[in-house]
């Protein structure tokens, strides 16, 4: 799922400050529940960082392939049609696209830190709340997430050492929820799971929230959560992500997939803005920064699905757009039989370069975070952008050949995202926060 950014830390409260309930309170031992936990890599870390509401964009493609934007500013002229993001329904009703709905949600997260301050001092100067008999419990659960972290995701675990013990702890206990949340529909107890199970597991991210951790892993996020100003907004959202994959394997246009990839990708930047935190001095504002995040996390998604085709075909599923496949002369048949055709390199260029656009969108905004916070966010955009590199290389045949980074280029990108990530943050006036 993803990642950027904002610096924001809320003051602790007395009750629940830790996040546990009372019986861990009470040092009863937590158990650690990991029998269905860590199968396949959690590929959602993002980030976003780009223009105020104005410049909202979303891209699809129209029946002559070429790109229409909803939202662009100004600049983004020449022969990209202009759009409306409001949709009719069949009853004549005006809806909101996908795409606004999930600006809503991303102006309400960029509302909940506004005021905060940006003072790199802020959460250094936080007073800590120790309750007697907890304080191991938590380090080790903290650890607990170090360590699936450092062995599921390797380069970003690396990238997470410079940032400040409470972030970097902070940033783990999400990736291992996020993690924990996708094995439910895609590991080796999927087979298993039902909506029903979804919704205990909902239930359960409500009590974390409120201080009642069911295990070691929860304990660490609803500890997290009871020191940054994290919603739980996003964390419901990606739940629901999950809810379409055990209902819905088409997708009949980009505004669906849209909505898909915000929900178990774009989610986690969100969720991991108030860790990362904003450079204080950047001019950038909050909304554009939570707008950066979202993009990197459309874009991973998107780079996911674009490698995966073939193996998504063999469990029977196609997140591609139908009406675009449609529009190329492809149909489902073509997919399931791997066929790699003129009318398939030139379907998936299109694809590559609307994935490439959200990165690029990202890509804008790094510069913005906190310096401590940029290497693993410039990390991962650079690795992953590289897969489309590969799909490319692969003469576009994602039916049998999985597109990978190799080990060198992973090494080699390392020290281009470290310069990347020392770049000061600038901003042109027209981006200055509200």
């Amino acid at each position: 799922m993803s990642s950027t950014i904002l610096w924001a830390a809320s003051p602790l409260e007395l009750s629940g400050a830790l996040g546990f309930s009372d019986s861990i309170r009470e040092g009863v031992r937590i158990v650690d529940n990991t029998g269905s936990l860590i199968k396949t890599p959690c590929t959602r870390y993002d980030e976003r960082v780009k223009g105020r509401r104005s410049r909202w964009s979303s891209c699809s493609v129209n029946a002559d392939l070429k790109y229409a934007c909803t939202g662009f500013g100004p600049e983004n002229t020449g022969s990209f049609p202009i759009f409306s993001s409001l949709v009719a329904t069949p009853a004549g009703e005006i809806a909101l696209s996908s795409e606004q709905k999930v600006y809503d949600v991303v102006i309400k997260q960029a509302a909940l830190v506004k005021k905060q301050l940006r003072s790199i001092d802020e959460l250094d100067v936080k007073p800590e709340i120790i309750v007697p008999g907890t304080l191991n419990l938590l380090n080790e659960a903290y650890d607990r997430c170090a360590d699936i972290c450092a062995e599921y995701a390797k380069t970003f675990y690396m990238g997470t050492m410079l940032m400040t013990p409470e972030r970097r702890r902070a940033i783990w206990a999400i990736y291992v929820w996020c993690r924990r949340t996708d094995e439910l529909v895609d590991g080796p107890n999927a087979s298993h799971i039902t909506p029903t199970a979804l919704d205990r597991w909902e239930k359960r991210l409500e009590d974390l929230f409120g201080g009642r951790p069911y295990d070691m892993f929860d304990a660490a996020l609803s500890d997290t959560v009871s020191k940054f100003p994290v919603d739980i907004q996003p964390f419901k959202d990606m739940i629901e992500g999950m809810r379409m994959d055990l209902v819905k394997s088409r997708y009949k246009n980009f505004d669906e997939l849209y909505l898909y990839c915000y929900y178990v990708a774009g989610t986690v930047g969100l969720m991991s803005v108030p860790i990362m935190g904003i450079d204080p001095n950047s001019q950038a504002s909050t909304e554009s920064v939570y707008n950066a995040a979202l993009a990197l996390g459309l874009a991973n998604q998107l780079t996911n699905i674009l490698r995966d085709v073939g193996e998504d075909a063999r469990r029977g599923r196609i997140y591609l757009p139908q009406d675009e496949l449609s529009q190329a002369g492809l149909c489902e048949e073509d997919i399931f039989a791997g066929r790699v055709t003129d009318k398939w390199r030139s379907f998936m260029k299109n694809q590559i370069k609307r994935a490439r656009m959200f990165f690029k969108e990202a890509e804008e905004g790094v510069t913005e975070l906190n310096p401590a916070s940029r290497w693993p966010v410039w990390a991962s955009l650079l690795l992953y952008r590289q897969i489309l590199d590969e799909i490319e290389a692969n003469d576009y045949n994602n039916f049998t050949k999985r597109a990978y980074v190799s080990k060198t280029k992973k090494i080699m990108a390392l020290p281009m995202a470290y310069t990347k990530s020392l770049m000061s943050s600038t901003r042109t006036p027209n981006l200055v926060k509200a």
